[in-house]
């Protein structure tokens, strides 16, 4: 048994070997060296799970086999270098066989119910004969990244239905939460046959232009009662949505719910609609007990109807997928940047010079550019 001398991480600088420790190698098992008894023994690693082909992907997605749905979204959300061409060329195959769903967005202040109304919604839905996909896009952890992905446990009832499915994802902190994953699972789950997509996002602010972008109808959840029902921070939210949505409108609060229906609808009368043709109104729901759940997808209904007939629909469409490719442009051109080798070298003087006075942020700007572009 060997003995190594080693010193503490600190001792006086006058130190001799008075200050040094002696650590013993240790023996495996208990104090006597055998397995400790009360432990099961460690079992050997499980045979790994084959790796699909790309066709194993395209064919089980659109032959409805819903472990390989799991897996080629797995496959999307991948970060793994060797992941992104199989995944790109599986969403290639399956983009003739998208498009067919109708998209709708929901987003609300958190505690306005929005877990409770998508499980109604959905579940209503489902009785109808529709498939219903649920992309819960789940706040991520701001230390490890991690997702805390509660939306699933949420939602127990349209969880055990099989014709609904639920894929709650990290966010990774991006704003909004909505990435270019969350646009690729939305494909893989219409080429899988579902013909209603719930889009849930992360609370409410700057973020939900992005959810705007992706979506046929915007919906915002918004609760009575919760101060002024006209205050100036709604106001970009709301020229955005295609529908209010005034949750919980059941006992003592129905009548201030009511109350706060007509305060939007004339705010709203002054506003620009999100959607050409098509004039943006707040209705009233109960998430808890069903009521006006089948109302507001009447609504949701009238609305693409309307929008197909006069093109706006097919146009509103078009208009995603160029706003798309540009978004990721910018993405990895933001990501090229600060990832440059000689960006990274002059970066720290660079900001120090601009917060002490020294340099204009301007010519800051041309600085780090010039040593961007220069290679």
């Amino acid at each position: 048994m060997a003995y190594k001398p080693k010193r503490p991480d600190w001792v006086p600088p006058s130190a001799g070997s008075e200050y040094t420790t002696q650590i013993v190698e240790g023996v495996e098992g208990g104090h006597d060296g055998l397995r400790d008894q009360t432990k099961p023994a460690a079992r050997p690693p499980g045979p790994r799970r084959r790796r699909l082909t790309i066709d194993e992907y395209v064919q089980g997605v659109l032959a409805g086999d819903r472990n390989v749905l799991a897996q080629a979204i797995t496959l999307v959300e991948s970060n793994a270098p060797a992941h992104f061409e199989m995944a790109q060329e599986v969403l290639r195959q399956l983009l003739p066989h998208t498009g067919k769903s109708i998209r709708v967005g929901i987003t609300g202040v958190p505690g306005v119910g929005k877990s409770t109304f998508i499980e109604a919604l959905g579940l209503h839905l489902c009785e109808q004969g529709r498939r219903v996909a649920v992309l819960a896009v789940d706040p991520s952890s701001t230390v490890t990244r991690g997702s805390i992905l509660g939306d699933k446990t949420r939602m127990e009832r349209l969880a055990q239905d099989i014709r609904a499915f639920i894929r709650p994802s990290p966010s990774s902190g991006t704003l909004g939460g909505v990435t270019r994953k969350s646009r690729e699972t939305l494909l893989v789950c219409e080429a899988f046959g579902f013909d209603v997509l719930l889009i849930e996002t992360v609370g409410v602010g700057q973020s939900e232009t992005t959810v705007r972008s992706m979506v046929d109808f915007f919906l915002l959840l918004m609760l009575s009662g919760a101060g002024d029902e006209l205050q100036g921070i709604k106001k970009g939210i709301m020229e955005l949505a295609d529908g209010l949505l005034i949750n919980k409108a059941d006992g003592d609060n129905k009548i201030r719910a009511l109350g706060a229906k007509a305060e939007y609808n004339r705010a709203l009368h002054y506003l620009a609609p999100s959607t050409e043709g098509w004039q943006t109104r707040a209705y009233t729901c109960s998430a808890a007990n069903g009521e006006g759940v089948h109302e507001i997808w009447q609504v949701i209904e009238l609305f693409q109807a309307q929008t197909q007939a006069s093109g706006v629909f097919e146009k509103r469409r078009r208009r995603q997928i160029l706003d798309w490719v540009y978004t990721m442009v910018e993405e990895h051109l933001r990501k090229s940047f600060f990832e440059h080798a000689g960006v990274k070298h002059i970066r720290e003087e660079v900001e120090h010079a601009v917060v002490e006075g020294h340099m204009p942020p301007t010519v800051a700007v041309q600085t780090l550019l010039k040593k961007y572009e220069d290679g």
